[in-house]
């Protein structure tokens, strides 16, 4: 449901023109539950802290990929999410490879493991012997430095660290992220986010699916900023995907991401 998205936005306090939000999906400690009420905090740790390790003070220490189950239409559509919405993005380290957390280990520290650079020792962050690192690398089947680090991802074209990417790409090409003024859409299920933003020189449309069923929408005419196809009208957004339009308008061709992708 779109409405805690809206809700929370209406109650942030206006800045002025020359100065911008920073927005995170995650950070280096854990993700607090301090300002909800108890009915949501019991909410957020059943949903997102079913493992016991997980909480700490008030709150959930994880990353972003073991937060959303590593699945990942739902890692996507966060970090979709973090590059669309109004603000300037803060992205956690690793987040952009999907990288997990040691809940073994102590506090903060189990998000705060090494950069999996590669499949060499130390997942080629650090050269000195495994026991002087401030903290071991991760090895676990799912989420280990082997199978999840950025020279695997490379060049690998659907891997999530080529999305990232294209998506920073996309969202450089049109000033509109970050500094244009929302307008809020409503389409008919609660399911979808949906938001124009509009600057003196473009706009470009948002729309989020957060259910994990496929939903419809009605799109502005204009150009996919992803596949650089033209699209409008209706539209469907499978289960937790979600659409950048570069709308038309009289006497502008809408730009789109210079960049190949593939559709979400």
């Amino acid at each position: 449901d779109r409405t805690a998205i809206r809700e929370i936005l209406a109650r942030t306090p206006e800045i002025p023109d020359a100065a911008q939000w920073g927005i995170f999906v995650r950070n280096h400690a854990e993700l607090t539950l301090e300002m909800e009420t108890e009915e949501e905090r019991e909410f957020m740790l059943s949903t997102y802290a079913a493992d016991p390790r997980a909480p700490l003070n008030v709150g959930i220490r994880r990353r972003l990929a073991p937060l959303m189950g590593n699945d990942p239409r739902k890692i996507r559509l966060m970090l979709s999410l973090l590059f669309s919405l109004p603000g300037s993005p803060f992205l956690y380290y690793g987040d952009e490879i999907g990288m997990g957390d040691d809940l073994d280990l102590p506090d903060r520290d189990g998000v705060r493991t090494p950069m999996q650079w590669d499949d060499s020792i130390n997942a080629g962050f650090s050269t000195a012997a495994a026991e002087d690192l401030s903290s071991p690398v991760i090895s676990d089947p799912e989420f280990g430095y082997r199978s999840v680090n950025v020279a695997a991802q490379q060049s690998d074209p659907d891997s999530l660290l080529s999305w990232v990417r294209r998506a920073i790409a996309a969202r450089t090409l049109h000033p509109a992220f970050g500094r244009g003024k929302v307008e809020w859409a409503d389409p008919a299920d609660r399911a979808v986010l949906a938001f124009h933003l509009r600057t003196t020189d473009e706009t470009v449309f948002v729309a989020a699916n957060f259910a994990d069923r496929v939903t419809a929408i009605d799109a502005p005419i204009g150009v996919d900023v992803f596949s650089e196809e033209r699209v409008g009208g209706p539209l469907s957004l499978e289960p937790y995907g979600f659409v950048w339009i570069s709308e038309e308008s009289p006497g502008r061709t809408p730009a789109g991401d210079p960049t190949t992708a593939d559709r979400r």
